[in-house]
């Protein structure tokens, strides 16, 4: 998931493993989606997601700004924090996080198999005790949304240099 498009990290002693970089982004109970919005402005907004293979899935009503900054502009960064302990006498923050860059199409058609298998993969990761019954009930609602597919170009993890130092980052 690396490509000489993008920058190296420069503070290259804190970055992660690629291993540790899915296992943040698979493992994240949301992260923060950005994009390029109206009039120039940068739009990010804290979403839940699903990932499979170097997919990631989000759902979404069928209007509003996050589809609209996506149709004007499908390159897009999806942020997660694993962990964040505030270390106040030291004037830091214990983190370590995942960004992944990509692409980001919107699945409308009710027969693409990446809309139903998006759903089913956030059922899976939200609503796991949810009843079969339940869980067939909204995943039939399936042409009331869409499905945001981003596809991963890229993926990077950095922890906090005093995590490095004690070994304490995966």
């Amino acid at each position: 998931m690396k490509s000489s498009t993008f920058r190296e990290m420069r503070r290259s002693k804190q970055v992660l493993s690629q291993e540790t970089a899915e296992k943040i982004l698979r493992e994240g109970e949301f992260g923060i989606l950005a994009l390029s919005g109206d009039d120039g402005y940068n739009y990010a907004v804290p979403i839940n997601y699903a990932v499979e293979g170097n997919k990631i899935y989000f759902h979404s009503a069928k209007t509003g700004h996050k589809l609209d900054a996506i149709k004007n502009n499908d390159k897009v960064s999806f942020c997660v924090v694993d962990r964040h302990e505030v270390v106040a006498e030291e004037f830091t923050t214990y983190f370590t996080s995942a960004i992944a860059f990509g692409r980001i199409k919107i699945v409308e058609d009710d027969n693409d198999p990446d809309k139903l298998r998006g759903l089913e993969l956030l059922a899976d990761k939200y609503s796991s005790t949810a009843s079969p019954a339940r869980r067939e009930k909204e995943l039939s609602r399936l042409s009331a949304l869409v499905v945001p597919v981003m596809t991963i170009e890229h993926l990077t993890g950095k922890a906090a240099r005093e995590l490095f130092k004690r070994g304490d980052f995966s």
